[in-house]
């Protein structure tokens, strides 16, 4: 099994490398991103390993560029962070596994062979709901011709809501999937979130496709199975105005 290790750390490294050979790896390393980058795009692996914090370009950075140029070599993030939300920025850039240091040899090596047996995947389809194409690597959403720049938290939110394009999800079902399982405010933030959608993918282009289904939860549809927004004919009233 031939492996790419991208770590700056020169002991564990060393120390990585040399377990890893006498278990009977073929095993590559470099010391920062850039050069890992370049390694991992023009060589094959059946494993990267890579650390998250990297000179030159950190492990996120070089995840995303991977994906963005097809790579679809199983990546497995090794970090001493162990926040939810680094795992959670990991898996969804790309990655297909995560350790945190400090780890067992034996678990790292367990890892890297379920890994192996996996083999490279196949590059996610894009989700397209009407004119509404969402890319899962690439990270970009475009309505029609047009790109609609979003947040991380928004892309999340649009990825799952397209996902199940059609299904009405309630506000727990988002809250679950999208959300950090540490996240401890109140569900009124899928509210806040919708609404930051909804001025992004639908009001400019004259769409209401993320629709509330009141006392249940929110559905996203096509656009030709959309109701268009309807512009009141009166004079437009601020939102301090009175009612």
């Amino acid at each position: 099994m031939r492996v790419l290790l991208v770590e700056d750390e020169a002991l564990l490294a060393r120390t990585v490398v040399a377990g890893l050979v006498a278990e009977g790896f073929r095993v590559d390393h470099h010391a920062n991103g850039v050069d890992g980058l370049w390694a991992a795009t023009e060589n094959h692996y059946d494993v990267v390993v890579l650390d998250i914090m990297l000179p030159g370009l950190n492990g996120y950075d070089v995840l995303k560029r991977l994906r963005a140029r097809e790579v679809w070599t199983p990546v497995l993030m090794l970090t001493a962070k162990d926040g939810e939300y680094d795992q959670t920025d990991a898996f969804e850039l790309g990655a297909d596994d995560y350790l945190t240091k400090p780890f067992t040899f034996s678990l790292l090596v367990a890892r890297l062979h379920a890994l192996a047996r996996r083999g490279p995947g196949t590059r996610p389809t894009v989700l397209k709901v009407g004119s509404l194409a969402l890319d899962p690597v690439r990270r970009t959403v475009h309505r029609g011709a047009t790109e609609v720049p979003l947040t991380a938290r928004e892309f999340g939110l649009l990825e799952y809501l397209a996902r199940n394009a059609g299904a009405t999800l309630t506000k727990g079902q988002i809250l679950d999937n999208v959300w950090d399982p540490a996240f401890e405010g109140g569900m009124n933030v899928v509210e806040i979130y919708v609404g930051y959608l909804r001025r992004k993918i639908d009001e400019p282009f004259g769409l209401s496709t993320l629709t509330t289904i009141r006392g249940v939860g929110y559905r996203l549809v096509a656009d030709d199975t959309a109701e268009p927004v309807r512009v009141p004919s009166g004079p437009l009233r601020g939102r301090g105005a009175r009612r």
